[in-house]
């Protein structure tokens, strides 16, 4: 695993002079597993991977990033959950979700399923599709309230609605503002937001901290294949730690009001996942 002093970078929130501490979480250092039907990456410990490193454990409330790739005409067979929050973020191809509440619907590139398992819900995922695998983030958060009523939610965000700008995909409760359309924020119950984007080589975004006071923060970059390329690629610069595809960084040190700024520093649009959580 990388270790916190080989992986660290310092950084500055825009607005301050507080320091970032960033680690990297590089991509090839993740738990993996080749089983045929799934090719899959965990950022976290997960299944019968096990780090003694605790920040792969979790980071804030975020428990789970499996990068997952789902062979054609397979998938996850029917299985149970409990007090989780669990959502699905398409990359590529298409995924049926059924589950244990009726809802039964066909998953593609743009859309986000979003299931807060609660006292428990039992689900399947399966890639119906027999010419083209599956490719998306499975991501698990801690909820902030124990025993909620099961509940289910899918919205769409478009790439126009990402690119080269930040999109609000998931919002705490808290901060939610109530909108209910196709492609508004998805709420739940954890002190957690995320923001998805595709920026474009030499472009930046800036991420405005969420809520006052201590933060945490967790950037993925989605892979555009199996393996990180070797000399190309998309990457992302912050601070002066850069990331490549597949690889994470762990930001600690970030602090409201302020702001983590964010490059693209490669040669292709680099599609990247962002995580702004209480400590």
């Amino acid at each position: 695993m990388a270790s916190v002093a080989n992986g660290t970078s310092n950084g500055v929130t825009n607005g301050t002079s507080s320091p970032l501490k960033i680690t990297k979480r590089a991509w090839n250092e993740r738990g993996h597993a080749d089983h045929g039907w799934l090719y899959t990456y965990h950022t976290f410990n997960f299944a019968s991977y096990h780090s003694l490193n605790p920040y792969h454990e979790s980071f804030g409330p975020l428990r789970v990033i499996n990068e997952d790739r789902v062979e054609k005409g397979t998938g996850f067979g029917l299985h149970s959950h409990a007090e989780f929050l669990i959502w699905s973020y398409i990359v590529t191809g298409e995924l049926e979700h059924r589950d244990s509440m009726g809802n039964l619907e066909t998953l593609r590139r743009g859309d986000v399923q979003f299931t807060s398992a609660g006292t428990g819900i039992r689900h399947s995922e399966y890639n119906r599709n027999e010419s083209r695998d599956n490719h998306f983030l499975q991501i698990w958060a801690k909820p902030s309230v124990r025993g909620l009523k099961p509940s289910y939610s899918t919205r769409h965000y478009p790439d126009e609605m990402k690119r080269d700008k930040l999109c609000r995909i998931m919002e705490s409760v808290d901060r939610h503002g109530g909108e209910d359309g196709e492609s508004s924020p998805i709420p739940l119950h954890a002190d957690l937001s995320m923001d998805a984007s595709i920026l474009s080589p030499g472009n930046s975004v800036e991420h405005k901290i969420v809520a006052e006071g201590n933060r945490k923060v967790f950037v993925h970059v989605v892979m555009s294949g199996k393996k990180q390329p070797s000399t190309s690629g998309a990457k992302l610069q912050i601070g002066d730690m850069e990331l490549g595809e597949g690889d994470g960084a762990y930001i600690e040190g970030a602090k409201g009001p302020g702001s983590v700024v964010i490059k693209s520093a490669g040669d292709a649009p680099a599609e990247f996942v962002l995580f702004d959580m209480n400590e």
